[in-house]
């Protein structure tokens, strides 16, 4: 009878780079990406022994893949330790990306695809901070009779839109305090929240939500839902947002066009800032 040999346990590797990669691949290119984004996720510098049980690899091929990435500038040593963090070419490399995004061009397709699944207009707004308000920038129309339409350029005030809300629930409180001096509270309709304590009430309900609400409070008879798209520093800079007449956008439904808003301006925050 065979004798059971004994498992060794450890820290659980992040994945499994040493087995043999998918076909197409090239097996040391992903070992080596591995450890780049290792290195990446330790925020700081990371030991070598640490790597290589992380990433599953031998500790003379992790020296190995990372005294190339060295030479090349990727990577780098600092300390008396020896530590490994990320070298200043890899910046180099990763600020092309900002160079060659475009936010209209990457957006636009999700709000044809947002408006298809949810019936409603769909907008793009940005957050200007020259004077503090939402600026819608790109829309796609619902074909519903009934339906909400606002110029391109048009501006949504920061505490009685979804749009607006979604950046304010951002925001430290000092900053909304500060807004809130600087900008007061107006009054657009009797469902408009005009104290500066049932607002900060409101933004709590939001950062737990995910999503901002607009409850009549802009228009009466209109309700807008609202979710954040966030830049590579995690600021919330852009928001997705489905608005519609309150007949249709029922409470039943809110929380359902919620998670839909949520859900791609995720996808949208991670195709745009990696995040």
């Amino acid at each position: 009878m065979a004798t059971p040999v004994p498992v060794k346990r450890g820290k659980k590797p992040r994945s499994s780079p040493a087995a043999a990669p998918a076909g197409g691949q090239v097996q040391s290119l992903t070992r080596g990406l591995t450890l780049l984004e290792l290195i990446a996720d330790s925020h700081g510098s990371v030991a070598l022994t640490e790597l290589a049980q992380q990433a599953g690899l031998p500790n003379s091929t992790t020296h190995r893949l990372l005294s190339t990435m060295q030479q090349q500038g990727f990577v780098r040593q600092v300390g008396d330790l020896g530590l490994w963090t990320m070298g200043a070419h890899a910046f180099v490399v990763g600020s092309s990306f900002l160079q060659s995004r475009n936010l209209l061009a990457l957006v636009h397709p999700v709000l044809r695809s947002l408006m298809e699944q949810s019936g409603e207009t769909v907008n793009l707004a940005v957050l200007d901070l020259s004077d503090h308000q939402a600026v819608i920038i790109d829309q796609v129309q619902c074909t519903q009779l009934m339906r909400m339409s606002a110029p391109i350029g048009g501006k949504l005030p920061m505490h009685a839109s979804g749009a607006g809300k979604a950046f304010l629930a951002h925001l430290g409180e000092d900053q909304v305090t500060a807004l809130l001096h600087q900008k007061g509270l107006h009054y657009y309709t009797p469902k408009t929240l005009m104290s500066p304590q049932s607002l900060k009430e409101n933004l709590a309900q939001v950062r737990k939500a995910g999503f901002s609400l607009d409850d009549e409070e802009h228009a009466l008879g209109l309700r807008c839902v609202a979710a954040p798209i966030y830049d590579e520093h995690g600021d919330a800079f852009a928001a997705l947002s489905i608005s519609g007449p309150i007949a249709r956008m029922t409470d039943d439904r809110i929380t359902e066009l919620g998670a839909l808003v949520i859900r791609e301006a995720r996808q949208v925050t991670l195709a745009y800032s990696g995040r």
